[in-house]
């Protein structure tokens, strides 16, 4: 597994950090690598927002609300249509 050092850490930053790691108990490179992973997406992270985003793009132009969800005024609009 790679090693990463940064250098020239600003004192704040690094203080600020390791009040973050103890308050959930974890070392300092354990809430270094939490905050990366949580924060920089992989390349397979990258297809799979992507995807998500052509797919609602689909829905949008259907008409459709991304989460498959009528809205009340669509759904006044259908009652009334009956």
């Amino acid at each position: 597994m790679p090693t990463l050092y940064v250098e020239n850490f600003p004192e704040d930053l690094y203080e600020a950090l390791r009040e973050r790691a103890r308050a959930s108990r974890k070392s300092i490179s354990a809430e270094v690598l939490s905050l990366i992973s949580a924060n920089v997406p992989t390349p397979d992270e990258i297809a799979r927002r992507r995807a998500l985003i052509e797919r609602a793009s689909v829905l949008r132009s259907q008409g459709r609300r991304v989460d498959g969800s009528t809205t009340a005024e669509e759904m006044q609009r259908e009652d009334r249509n009956r």
